[in-house]
């Protein structure tokens, strides 16, 4: 992948000589210099290669800097202008500088004053471009989760993150569904050198191939119906930074490709953009399929499976993490929340199919049908305490959907309460406010009410 250090710099000047002397100053410097010779030339490079910093002479044939500037900002070009000026070009100048460009140098100057301002521009280029990452990734930001378990299974989980998380390599975390692989992308990222830049996160599972493709990669105006203007791809909010790509098992073939493309030299182009983008990201895949086996069955494609699989991470089921139930319970509970010891032995007896996120859902079930913040025997779902001698179920509860059980429980208090909302929330332990929405909500009407009492 890229050197994230390195300026992608453009030369923009008709004067040839001129034109050498800056590319041989600025290519033994380290930095990736391309020249042209005039507008035209110019902006056809930059459809296909993403510049940093363009070097601009204002009075050119053909097109002028200025206007070259205003192309440059109807194709959506990026980079920052830096105007080379002649006497009777400051006014013109400025101008520029009014419509963004960056800076002015009048002829004659050092080039190491030329070299200095380049830089300075870079370093806006830079703060631009994090800024819409921040922008973007607090758009798609979602809690964060910390993992609990002092099992030894969990245990050789830490460890493995403690070792790998400051590697930059490519790791594919594997384990059965729920078991907490975005968890484990997080902490890997915490722990790697990237931890000041982004973390994106993509579920392949979650979009039809033209979205996954558009979400990754991002589009021009006009790639397909509906692109109504550019946008970028997770790759490019995640450069510098870490991109977690969960359920890679689903990638299309035809995404595969590109995917790979992008691990070997940091290449990607947008859909519809025959632009070529450089990218520095640390990859890191999840899934609960067994890669080997799709490679096998033709389905994955192998050189992809080598490169995400530089090291493999395997989390345990719930089943395989003796002791770790009552940590998360009380993590999952939170402070001012109890569990009677009944409710607990059912949870530890239980076998969790569906490991950490139905434990998850099962508290979250339980505070809904809870009262006075302790959650009994009779609150757990019904699968859950079939493993008791002590089970108390109330039919209303037989579905695990956390809507319909918190419908039932507003309308059972509000029952009890013959219909008095503030009553009720004062039960609920709600605000008046919130039972007069979950009335609205859920079309809880007076006679449902009145006919349960």
């Amino acid at each position: 992948m890229s050197d994230a250090t390195q300026i992608d710099l453009l030369v923009v000047d008709d004067d040839g000589e001129f034109r050498d002397t800056l590319v041989r100053r600025f290519s033994r410097g380290g930095f990736a210099v391309s020249d042209a010779a005039g507008g035209d030339e110019a902006l056809d490079m930059t459809v296909r290669r993403d510049f940093d910093v363009a070097v601009v002479d204002m009075m050119m044939p053909g097109l002028s800097g200025l206007e070259l500037l205003e192309k440059f900002k109807e194709s959506n070009v990026e980079c920052e202008i830096i105007f080379l000026t002649g006497k009777g070009t400051i006014e013109t100048a400025v101008q520029a500088m009014k419509l963004g460009a960056f800076d002015y140098l009048q002829k004659p100057f050092p080039l190491q004053e030329l070299e200095t301002v380049i830089r300075r521009a870079y370093e806006r280029r830079q703060l631009r471009k994090e800024n819409r990452q921040l922008k973007t990734l607090l758009q798609r930001t979602q809690p964060q989760s910390e993992m609990v378990g002092q099992s030894p299974a969990m245990q050789e989980v830490f460890r493995l993150i403690e070792r790998a998380g400051p590697s930059d390599k490519a790791i594919l975390i594997q384990g059965e569904s729920g078991t907490g692989k975005e968890l484990v992308a997080r902490a890997l990222h915490q722990h790697s050198n990237r931890v000041d830049q982004p973390l994106v996160v993509i579920n392949c599972a979650a979009l039809p191939e033209t979205l996954l493709e558009s979400e990754l990669f991002g589009h021009e105006k006009g790639a397909f119906t509906g692109a109504v203007g550019a946008k970028q791809g997770l790759f490019e909010v995640a450069d510098n930074g870490t991109l977690f790509i969960d359920e890679i098992g689903e990638m299309p073939g035809s995404l595969q490709a590109k995917l790979l493309r992008v691990l070997e030299d940091g290449s990607m182009r947008r859909v519809g953009s025959i632009k070529e983008r450089k990218v520095n990201v640390r990859i890191l895949c999840a899934t609960n399929r067994n890669l080997a086996e799709e490679v096998e069955a033709g389905r994955f494609r192998e050189d992809l499976y080598y490169r995400i699989n530089v090291m493999s991470l395997e989390l345990p089921t719930m089943k395989a993490r003796e002791g770790d139930i009552s940590l998360l319970v009380a993590h999952f509970l939170g402070p001012a929340w109890e569990i009677e010891e009944a409710a607990m032995q059912a949870l530890e007896r239980y076998h969790w199919p569906g490991n950490i996120r139905q434990l998850l859902n099962c508290i979250e079930r339980g505070k809904i049908m809870a009262e006075e913040h302790t959650i009994r025997l009779r609150d757990l779902p019904r699968e859950v305490c079939d493993t008791s001698p002590d089970i108390q179920h109330d039919s209303n509860y037989d579905t695990d959907d956390l809507a319909s059980i918190e419908r039932a429980k507003v309308v059972d208090v509000l029952r009890r309460e013959e219909g008095n909302k503030t009553r009720a929330a004062r039960s609920l332990g709600i605000d008046r406010r919130k039972i007069y929405r979950l009335v609205e909500k859920y079309e809880i009407e007076e006679e449902e009410v009145r006919n349960g009492s």
